[in-house]
């Protein structure tokens, strides 16, 4: 199969497996056709499917890996290589990067999940709940959903779960829930932020996760202003490595938009002596 004959094929499989999508109609152009596909996955609830599904899934997604590139560690720099005169502690393990996180080859990345843990159900919606779900494969859906029955609670704020990343190029996701600002940010919500970045960092260390990239957690659906974030992000982070030098290679702070890489990289040179 080509990738188109891929795409009509999980359509139709998936179209044929809900009876309120049987008569959807599939458009023409292959970029909507992609749009669909990836809006029946958003979707759909985990349970069992057949293994030829899998495979031609998996097949689709790895040549979506190709097509836009993955990036591993030794093609980022560190702050030591990029601000040589800083003071910063650890700077030779830290790292930000702008980009695409779902294209990193490293051991972990981490997801800015919800208390359900199942991903985003919004067809195509931007969040990184959705875009790290929609490119790891319906499979971490299903892994997601067993951990939490197993739980059998939703995920408190600040803690996090690891699992496989199966088309990601990363070996792991690391899942944690971020702390939701409705009003005003309080001490409180801070603490729930430290407590996700330590989290992550410990299950890290526990899973023997040596590279890790952090998303920019809460403050995007969940309204945490931006600054802020960073600097508990920066402070939680040197806090820990100060602790687990041995137990991390690279923590890589990942910045999607300009505003965050803008307050990330002032931020290194005001906290140059932490």
């Amino acid at each position: 199969m080509n990738q188109s004959e891929r795409v009509h094929y999980l359509i139709n499989k998936l179209k044929n497996e809900d009876d309120r999508y049987k008569e959807l109609e599939v458009p023409d152009s292959y970029l909507e056709q992609t749009r669909l596909l990836r809006s029946l996955m958003n979707v759909r609830r985990p349970t069992e499917i057949n293994e030829e599904f899998l495979k031609v899934q998996d097949e689709y997604l790895s040549n979506l890996v190709n097509e836009k590139g993955t990036v591993i560690i030794d093609e980022i720099q560190t702050l030591k290589d990029e601000y040589p005169y800083l003071s910063l502690t650890f700077k030779d393990k830290i790292s930000i990067w702008q980009g695409d996180i779902t294209r990193l080859k490293i051991d972990a990345i981490v997801n800015a999940a919800n208390s359900q843990m199942l991903g985003c159900f919004a067809p195509c919606h931007g969040c990184i709940d959705n875009a790290i779900h929609s490119i790891a494969g319906v499979q971490l859906r299903d892994e997601c959903n067993e951990i939490m029955e197993q739980q059998g609670h939703e995920e408190e704020t600040g803690k996090a779960k690891i699992t496989k990343a199966y088309n990601l190029p990363c070996k792991h996701v690391i899942h944690t829930v971020g702390p939701i600002v409705r009003h005003e940010l309080t001490t409180v919500l801070e603490e729930d932020l430290r407590s996700c970045y330590r989290s992550c960092l410990e299950c890290a260390v526990k899973n023997e996760v040596r590279t890790i990239a952090f998303c920019c957690i809460s403050t995007g659906e969940f309204h945490f202003p931006n600054e802020r974030a960073a600097e508990i992000a920066i402070e939680t982070v040197i806090e820990f490595l100060n602790k687990n030098e041995s137990k991390i290679d690279r923590v890589i702070f990942n910045v999607f938009k300009d505003l965050d890489n803008e307050i990330y990289r002032k931020l290194v040179n005001i906290y140059q002596l932490i």
